[in-house]
């Protein structure tokens, strides 16, 4: 797996030829399965060589010596990374840069190996306890999609407990409404992506404790659905001081760049189709009435355009 996340063969060769270079391809094939970002394995890594050497120079001779070592290497680091925290709160997260990688390794590594970093429970671990083996089990669920669903629910879990409730019993419709209207992380309101995701993973949930009556009631059908359109982030139009930098590119002094100029006139003036330029002809310009007439439109329909100067000016070059 190491081959994956480093460009050089060189690179996976020489971390694959350390003392913990077996551990440390093992753990990388762990955070791979866990559908963990390319930045977070490959700092991850980092720290696991930093480690390696700190545990040869401190003399380990097996890997049962090296849970004593863990808290004598993160003293370290942070002698050498962590000199600029003023604020315990951000020593604290510091602190956990290094510890972090290294607690999970030895817990692949060494049986009954805990650690100091506190792993959370997955959400509604009481309430529906075989949730999230019937994603991974009966839908194949990928690590990554999982982990979507590790956070909304842990969102909602939340959001439940500010509220008081402790049974799922109590949830009703006019509540799953609230929730979802509920700000983000950064205090804005969802946006689409993050709407549909927590929609989707409550609708999952919520038919999962129906099915194993756990709900008297299927209250999926109460998450509100948003209806997404393909390409509907794209812009409607842009704005005419981008097409003025559009037409100041094109070389008006040869024939070609005059006829570029006014195609691109017709089409940002009258919103005109591909189509509907081509076919224009120098008789469909009623010039007495400044008048242009488009015959090519859908349908077979035909259409009179007042002639704007600047298009006129254009059509006679």
């Amino acid at each position: 797996m190491l081959d994956h996340y480093y460009v050089r063969p060189k690179t996976a060769d020489r971390i694959r030829g350390l003392w913990l270079g077996p551990a440390i391809d093992r753990y990388t094939a762990w955070m791979a399965e866990r559908g963990s970002a390319k930045a977070t394995v490959t700092r991850n890594l980092q720290a696991l060589i930093h480690f390696d050497q700190f545990a040869r120079n401190r003399g380990a001779m097996t890997w049962a010596d090296l849970p004593a070592l863990v808290e004598p290497f993160v003293d370290q680091w942070m002698r050498e990374h962590g000199t600029w925290c003023t604020s315990t709160r951000a020593r604290q997260s510091l602190r956990s840069h290094p510890r972090t990688p290294v607690e999970q390794t030895l817990r692949l590594l060494i049986p009954g190996f805990i650690g100091t970093t506190t792993r959370r429970p997955v959400p509604f671990q009481e309430t529906g306890p075989d949730f999230f083996d019937y994603l991974r089990q009966e839908r194949g669920l990928r690590p990554a999609t999982l982990y979507q669903y590790v956070y909304h629910l842990r969102v909602f879990e939340a959001y439940l407990r500010r509220l008081g409730i402790g049974a799922v019993g109590e949830i009703s419709p006019a509540l799953l409404t609230t929730f979802l209207m509920e700000p983000g992380l950064q205090g804005r309101p969802l946006g689409p992506d993050g709407m549909q995701g927590r929609g989707g993973t409550l609708r999952v949930f919520l038919r999962y404790l129906h099915r194993q009556r756990i709900l008297p009631m299927d209250l999926s059908r109460a998450v509100p659905r948003r209806r997404g359109y393909r390409q509907a982030t794209l812009p409607r139009a842009i704005t005419w001081a981008e097409v003025e930098r559009v037409l100041a590119v094109v070389d008006r002094r040869t024939p070609v760049g005059k006829r570029d100029y006014a195609i691109l006139l017709l089409l940002a003036t009258y919103g005109l189709r591909a189509r509907e330029v081509a076919s224009l002809r120098l008789d469909d310009i009623d010039w007495p009435r400044a008048q242009m007439h488009v015959t090519a439109r859908k349908n077979g329909h035909s259409t009179i355009y007042p002639l704007a100067i600047t298009v006129g000016h254009a059509l006679v070059d």
